[in-house]
């Protein structure tokens, strides 16, 4: 038998509607199917190729028999080692890149040309069986006649795959066995030999039909095979895709660590496991924002993934990381003896503040706060690291704060008094008291500034501060404004019935209050309800104010052009420039209280304050000195001329009622 079958030609070409990649895997069985049909075709036709030897020998062609069969033995040998050579086109893994698949594509068409070819070879050493048996006349002719027609039946029987092989195998043999015939004449033999045509033509057809069903289920199954793996890949496309996806939900696309929903997800089943209490610690970059201004946002950028990867490589392998958000960080880990808390936050400020390469040493620091307890949720560590972190900002940067019980106060006195400040606003909880200024040397009550005060229930006094921080906190800036406004307003109508129509009443508001609620529209409302004069009312701003002039400029325009007094708070240890006096609309400054506290004993602090006074001449604006705790300091402010003073050593805060008594006493022991 010679093996398997090709249909010509054009089988090279992919067939109309297959696409490349499917004509090749179909190319592809087709070899591999005709390597196997010719390793297992090779022993039945070395077998018959020696029994055909052995009948010439017994007829007495031993010499032809013997050549005919080594001939036959060498093409053999040469079919069989070219099925086993190797071939890049059935090595090639699937999905190769497109030059390596044609490649592939190549070497499959070229091993089955020469199998097509090898076939055709070993079909004319066949063809040579006539020399054998003297063109098919000879006693033997009848056994080789039947080999040749047996050989060329199990070679289109075998060769399936390719068509072009069993037909270049059997077209030799049978047209000499049809020719020897026909030469020979005789009707008998003539009608043979038209049969073995007519055989030779079914073979031939059967080839070709037998390789269109094979490459009909090679198409199928490869088809199914592409859909499969088409279906698996869209599944591992589908299963990445949704790993990333679920990544990115949970990890900060800048730094690659875990962002807030992924920490807190991990970290909730941290606390919750059994065994030590966990450490959470919260990072704030101290200096960024200016990093990002000066240097812009690229630079900032690398800085957040500078600092990620230091944060890597100083915490435990164990240890949760995530970036929050900006420039804020957390952590969470289970201390140890070889890691306890403090040590573990020594190291990040001290790798944190470590130069980069994109500016000056110096310029970013970092401040932490930790919370060490088991129990609490992590919302409640949270809570409590946060508070810590603000005790370090507060003291300054490149430090860290453990939560402790000083804190926990603190804290629960911040969260009460944001809870309850509604109640107290509603209920008159808070109050407002007065502190008085005072001019002609400290003698006569000039003005009163307006001071929120609440007594908490639970926590006592609370500071005015934390006041103002809760109402920022709970939404309730304006009405904590209006609520101050009501009794400043109420204290001058007493003060102008009284006949004190020269006491100004000044109330203090904060940047925040100043940049996010119409002050102006809600004083200027509530006087002409009134019907107060608006130069007895005075607005106490902060040099904080300044960093954000364009912001509040035209509120403070508008509250100047009205005739209220504007004054700058905590002068002199600030933001303010001449420039912003102007801007600000200020009419009145006051003397920060750290520069006239010990003023006698301090000739830098004496050198300062007169500056001030002499600016304020200079500028015509009126100048007040607060935090006139001794008579050391009075007297020293009485000596440089100050026009006006405030502080306990003069008068404390009281409530209204009282200070409306003080100012018309003062003004009686004055006349």
């Amino acid at each position: 038998m010679s093996g398997s079958g090709s249909q010509g030609p054009g089988s090279d070409r992919p067939r109309g509607g297959d696409s490349p990649d499917l004509s090749a895997s179909i190319r592809r069985d087709q070899l591999e199917a005709v390597r196997r049909s010719v390793q297992h075709a090779m022993p039945v036709n070395a077998l018959l190729g020696v029994t055909g030897a052995l009948v010439a020998a017994h007829a007495g062609l031993g010499r032809a028999g013997l050549a005919w069969f080594a001939m036959s033995s060498a093409v053999n040998l040469a079919r069989f080692g070219l099925c086993r050579a190797p071939c890049l086109g059935l090595a090639a893994p699937e999905g190769a890149r497109p030059g390596q698949a044609r490649a592939a594509a190549q070497a499959i068409d070229r091993h089955l040309r020469l199998a097509t070819l090898a076939a055709f070879l070993s079909g004319l050493v066949w063809s040579l069986v006539a020399l054998l048996c003297d063109g098919y006349t000879a006693p033997q002719a009848l056994f080789y006649l039947v080999v040749t027609c047996g050989i060329t039946a199990g070679a289109v029987t075998h060769g399936m795959a390719y068509a072009a092989i069993p037909a270049s195998f059997i077209t030799p043999p049978l047209l000499t066995v049809a020719v020897c015939l026909a030469w020979t004449g005789g009707f008998d033999r003539t009608c043979l030999a038209l049969t073995v045509l007519l055989y030779l033509a079914a073979l031939l057809r059967s080839a070709v039909e037998t390789e269109r069903g094979f490459r009909r289920t090679s198409r199928l199954k490869n088809e199914a095979t592409a859909l499969a793996r088409a279906r698996q890949e869209a599944h591992e496309a589908a299963s990445a895709l949704a790993d990333e996806m679920r990544r990115r939900a949970t990890h900060d696309g800048l730094t690659g660590l875990m962002n807030r929903a992924g920490f807190a997800q991990a970290a909730e089943a941290r606390i919750l496991r059994p065994g030590p209490a966990p450490c959470l610690i919260l990072l704030d970059l101290d200096g960024f924002k200016s990093v990002n201004d000066v240097y812009g946002h690229s630079t900032g950028d690398r800085v957040l993934i500078e600092v990620a990867q230091r944060l890597r490589r100083t915490l435990p392998p164990e240890a949760l990381a995530a970036r929050f958000g900006g420039d804020e960080f957390a952590v969470l880990y289970d201390p140890s003896a070889e890691v306890p808390p403090a040590d573990l936050a020594a190291n990040l400020v001290a790798v944190v503040v470590e130069p980069f390469e994109s500016f000056d040493a110096g310029r970013l620091g970092v401040s932490l706060g930790l919370c060490h307890a088991h129990g609490p949720s992590l919302t409640q560590m949270l809570s409590c690291a946060d508070e810590a972190l603000y005790a370090a900002k507060a003291a300054g940067r490149n430090r860290f704060r453990i939560f402790d019980e000083s804190l926990r106060g603190r804290l629960e006195m911040r969260r009460d008094s944001e809870r309850d400040l509604s109640h107290g606003l509603a209920e008159t909880g808070l109050s407002v008291w007065f502190q008085p200024i005072f001019s002609d040397g400290g003698r006569r009550i000039a003005g009163l500034e307006a001071l929120v005060r609440w007594n908490h229930p639970t926590h006592g006094w609370i500071p005015p501060g934390e006041i103002v921080a809760a109402a920022a906190r709970s939404g309730l800036t304006e009405s904590l404004l209006r609520f101050i406004l009501e009794q400043v307003c109420g204290l001058m109508q007493g003060l102008r019935a009284g006949g004190l129509r020269d006491v100004r009443v000044a109330m203090n508001v904060s940047p925040r209050e100043m940049a996010q609620i119409p002050v102006d529209e809600i004083v200027l409302e509530r006087l002409r309800a009134l019907g107060l004069p608006s130069s007895l009312i005075e607005i106490e701003i902060t040099e904080e104010t300044a960093l954000d002039i364009e912001a509040v400029q035209d509120k403070l325009l508008a509250l100047s052009r009205a005739g209220i007094c504007v004054a700058l708070d905590d002068f002199g240890i600030g933001y303010s420039s001449l420039a912003s006096l102007r801007q600000l609309r200020a009419g009145r400054v006051k003397i920060d209280r750290s520069l006239v506290t010990g003023l006698s004993a301090s000739d830098d602090k004496r050198g300062l304050v007169q500056a001030v006074l002499g600016l304020g001449r200079t500028l015509g604006l009126e100048v007040v000195a607060e935090g006139v705790e001794t008579a050391e300091d009075l007297a020293m402010l009485r000596a440089l001329g100050c026009p006006f003073m405030q502080g306990y050593h003069l008068g404390r805060p009281v409530p209204a009622e009282q200070a409306l008594r003080l100012a018309l006493a003062s003004r009686t022991d004055a006349a």
